[in-house]
């Protein structure tokens, strides 16, 4: 099985950049969790409004803006990913630093990108 992929900041709605993001990791084969503020399913993927402890997290991709994001700085740190991905209109240098300091790779990309040039 391919490494987990959080999607943090998923979205019920089919013309978000997150929920069409889930589509295209399932059609990738990738092992999918998604967190979200509304419960649901996106692509056969249950979208949760608690933060779980996933275990295994290797990327975690943003889509949250920053000021949204410092709510789950602990919460990311905690996973130990080996990436995040700051997709379009989620860069933080704030969050970069605590990354570092967690050895965290922080990688500013488009996910949607990252999967059709089949460099995720």
């Amino acid at each position: 099985m391919s490494k987990k992929t959080l999607v943090l900041g998923a979205s019920l709605k089919s013309n978000r950049y997150s929920n069409l993001v889930i589509h295209r990791l399932v059609n990738h084969q990738q092992n999918v969790v998604a967190i979200g503020l509304r419960e649901g399913e996106v692509s056969g993927i249950r979208i949760e409004t608690a933060l779980i402890d996933f275990d295994n997290v290797d990327t975690i991709t943003l889509y949250l803006n920053p000021m949204r994001q410092q709510q789950y700085y602990e919460y990311i740190v905690s996973l130990q990913p080996k990436r995040v991905i700051f997709n379009p209109g989620t860069e933080n240098s704030e969050l970069y630093q605590i990354l570092s300091r967690a050895n965290i790779k922080a990688e500013v990309a488009c996910t949607l990108v990252l999967l059709s040039t089949n460099q995720y």
